[in-house]
Parts: C-alpha cells; structure tokens; sequence
C-alpha cells in the first residue's frame, strides 16, 4: 500500500511550449514499474487550454469543477461541467481548458506505454478557441 499525502508534492507551472495561458499541475500519482497509469489535477484559469495532443493509449478526464472545453480534431467544441468523464481514444487528436470566462479543474489520467504518455502538437489558435 501507498499514500501519497495532500501537499507532499509540489505544484507545477503548465509549460508553455503545452499550454496557453495560466495552468497549475498537480501530480496525483506517477506511472512506475508495478502501475502504467499516471495522473495528475490540472485547473486551468479563463481563456487558457492545452496545445493539440494525443495519448498513445487515450486519455480519461474527470471534471472537479468550473467550466470547460474539449474538442477532437474534425468536431465541434464541447462544452464540459463538473461530474463530466471525458475518454478520448488512442491516438486522438484533441485539446481541452477552460472556457474565456470561467475557469476549470479535471483529473487527466493516462497510461504509458513504452515511456510516453503524450505526444504534443501545434497549440490551439484564439481563432479556432473561440469558435
């Protein structure tokens, strides 16, 4: 058994080559030799959304609070709310953050698979966001 303590791990500034606009990291739980899964709760402020991504074994997220969006390359823009639980396939191209108003918070949870988790793409334009 392992429990990894609230506030035991520091948070993290989501990067900037990732992320548009201000978002906080906190790591929830690593993949390791006996766990492949790894999670983390990312809150992003208003305005602010990962760069276009994929998961090399797809991607749940848990919405915890506020507002958000998502979209898969090719669709509309969705709208997400606490209580949402969000799976993207394998190799899916998407994005999610929050919505220009109004912050959000989801658990992202993801498997490794020989060392990866995500591979990132071209950030998100304010064009496309805002659509």
């Amino acid at each position: 058994m392992e429990i990894t303590r609230v506030g035991s791990q520091p948070s993290a500034k989501g990067p900037e080559d990732w992320f548009t606009g201000a978002v906080r990291i906190d790591s929830l739980f690593a993949a390791n030799e006996a766990r492949r899964g790894a999670a983390a709760s990312v809150t992003f402020e208003p305005g602010a959304r990962t760069a276009w991504h994929t998961h090399p074994l797809g991607q749940t997220l848990i919405v915890t609070a506020g507002c958000g969006w998502i979209q898969r390359e090719g669709d509309r823009i969705e709208e997400i709310r606490p209580g949402d639980v969000i799976w993207f396939e394998s190799n899916e191209k998407h994005w999610h953050g929050a919505t220009a108003k109004t912050g959000m918070t989801h658990i992202a949870i993801q498997e490794n698979l020989n060392g990866n988790v995500v591979e990132w793409m071209e950030k998100v334009s304010d064009s496309d966001y805002s659509k």
